[in-house]
């Protein structure tokens, strides 16, 4: 939890960089808002902060219908305290506790679930469950704030499998029925169009050049302040469009989907690959603290990641050992042959696909066409895993393409590619300095060095 003076501070400012940092919570009125919230702000002496949305939920709060706390950027002041903890929070934002047990999801991170539950209740002060109920309740109120679903819609969406449990849990955890919260608000149009917001600074332009020099026609399209794709999710298909809108810290995300189930892990995906959820500002700072002097930073340089974990693993196996435009054009070349197509746009190639054929249509060395269909094959027959420290027994996968998988297909924040050769290149013009002093930010790092080629 922040200092109280600089919560006093940064609310009192609007600052939008601590933005879903901390909450805070009026005891005169029980409601709990962000630090953006745009009423009058309350005497300090009525005030409670708290770290979470949840955590003020938790003490008996509201959420504000002006400022939505379920807007907020996420804030995750666990972070860091161990991979346990983070891999267990990524698998519910996925559906795990959704579609399936505590047990099941606990064997897929190798520990009991009374480990599990033992992290949740010292991090965050609640049971596994109880965290996944709450996300769900927010999502839903989020898609009730925004779009025009009906609320039997908004409640699959939300993951829920009865409109009786999702109105019980939504009045018990919010305080408010579905209904009420609908009857509140005004809408223009049916699309699913949600406001994703992070905290400045984001520096899109680079990321927008970043995503187009690798841009897969017919998987991706690109504009100067937009990027979308088409995405396979668990057997749903769908595409979305996200629109940079930098005086409103936002992306305004056009989603289309052919099942509402998941559409809550989609959002949360899509969130992942833009890096909505990074605090740059405490990223810099630290990156600052170990770098040498002469070292300039490029300010609000996010991760852009891929899809999913096998897209990141393709897409690197593809560019060992030639350059950016030949790996994305033998990418090109396998969604176009391989992937499923529709009107306009094609999908992403799925394992069973890529282990089905000889990919003989790919101008690169046998040896390596044979890594593909090992690595598809893999897939395919361990269609859960997320560990991809597995790969390393596949002839010709190395410490790099799965470093690269993990930084970009996961989003894991502290990979440092020192093997790369564009690495290699920025450093040669740069003071030597200790990586291991950068951690857990060495994947910002890694993309601060490629920023200066």
């Amino acid at each position: 939890m922040l200092d109280v003076e600089v919560c006093k501070k940064a609310r009192y400012s609007r600052d939008p960089r601590f933005d879903g940092k901390f909450f805070i919570a009026v005891k005169t009125t029980g409601i709990y808002c962000r630090t953006t919230c745009p009423v009058h702000p309350p005497k300090e002496e009525n005030v409670r902060y708290f770290s979470s949305a949840m955590s003020a939920a938790h003490a008996g709060f509201r959420p504000c219908l002006r400022c939505r706390p379920d807007s907020a950027p996420g804030s995750a002041p666990w972070k860091g305290v161990g991979t346990t903890l983070d891999r267990a929070l990524s698998l519910i934002d996925q559906g795990a506790l959704q579609h399936g047990s505590l047990p099941q999801m606990a064997s897929r991170l190798g520990v009991s679930d009374r480990y599990v539950r033992k992290l949740f209740r010292q991090h965050l002060g609640v049971s596994p469950k109880a965290y996944a109920l709450y996300q769900q309740c927010l999502f839903a109120k989020k898609l009730l704030h925004q779009t025009q679903l009906p609320i039997t819609e908004v409640a699959l969406a939300s993951g829920f499998e009865s409109i009786r449990r999702f109105n019980d849990c939504f009045k018990r955890q919010l305080q408010l029925t579905p209904t009420q919260m609908r009857k509140q608000q005004s809408h223009t149009n049916s699309r699913i169009t949600l406001t994703l917001y992070f905290r400045p600074p984001f520096n899109w332009q680079h990321m927008q050049k970043f995503l187009a020099n690798r841009l897969v026609d017919g998987l991706e399209w690109i504009t100067d302040d937009s990027y979308g794709r088409t995405f396979i999710w668990h057997g749903c298909k769908g595409q979305f469009t996200a629109k940079h809108v930098s005086k409103k810290h936002c992306f305004e995300v056009d989603i289309e989907i052919d099942d509402i189930k998941h559409l809550k892990p989609v959002v949360n995906n899509i969130r992942r690959i833009l890096d909505l959820d990074a605090d740059l500002s405490q990223i810099e700072e630290d990156l600052k603290q170990a770098l040498p002097n002469e070292f300039t930073l490029v300010t609000g340089l996010r991760l852009p990641g891929i899809w999913g974990l096998f897209e990141a693993g393709v897409r690197a196996i593809l560019g060992q050992q030639v350059s950016v435009q030949a790996a994305k054009k033998l990418v090109t070349q396998l969604v176009q042959t391989l992937g499923e197509k529709n009107a306009e746009h094609a999908f992403f190639p799925t394992p069973h696909a890529m282990a089905s054929s000889d990919l003989a249509f790919l101008k690169m060395p046998t040896a390596r066409r044979q890594t593909l269909i090992r690595f598809a094959e893999h897939f395919a027959q361990n269609p859960v895993t997320d560990n991809a420290d597995d790969w390393l027994p596949i002839k010709g996968i190395g410490p790099w393409t799965i470093s690269y998988a993990k930084m970009r297909g996961q989003s894991d924040p502290d990979i440092f590619l020192a093997s790369d050769l564009g690495v290699i290149k920025a450093l040669q013009a740069q003071q030597k300095f200790d990586d291991s002093r950068l951690s857990p930010w060495r994947s910002y790092l890694t993309f601060q060095l490629w920023s200066q080629l």
